[in-house]
């Protein structure tokens, strides 16, 4: 899934930025500059949203931009988050199944030279319709 939430970027007196999803409860993270906070964001948004999602919790909806409180020394800007590309990076640990097919298809499939494996994964992306 793909999502956006506001996020509130506020400077640091030591340097830096701390970031706040007001929206997403402990989604909270930082950065040493404005660049590595942004991606910092990114990242502690994903994983708290994709933690959300394998909970089988709702994600929050978020508030509108014109809608956040926040000081005249802080940024509030959008950040985006992509669960299934977060999945893709940090679950991607192979796992066996069985599966059961008819002994005349499996003796083609041998001969032709088929990886079982990836014509599952190709077929399953195909059916769930993942890039």
């Amino acid at each position: 899934m793909k999502y956006v939430y506001p996020a509130i970027f506020t400077p640091e007196a030591e340097g830096g930025y701390s970031v706040a999803f007001p929206d997403v409860d402990g989604c909270y993270t930082q950065g040493e500059d404005l660049a590595e906070a942004v991606f910092m964001a990114e990242d502690a948004l994903a994983l708290t949203l994709y933690s959300l999602e394998e909970d089988g919790k709702d994600t929050p909806t978020p508030t509108p931009l014109n809608e956040i409180k926040a000081s005249e020394t802080d940024v509030i800007t959008l950040v985006k988050a992509d669960t299934m590309e977060y999945r893709k990076m940090y679950n991607s640990k192979a796992v066996k199944k069985t599966l059961t097919i008819p002994g005349w298809l499996n003796e083609q499939a041998e001969r032709s030279n088929v990886n079982f494996s990836k014509l599952l994964q190709d077929a399953l992306m195909s059916e769930l319709h993942i890039q």
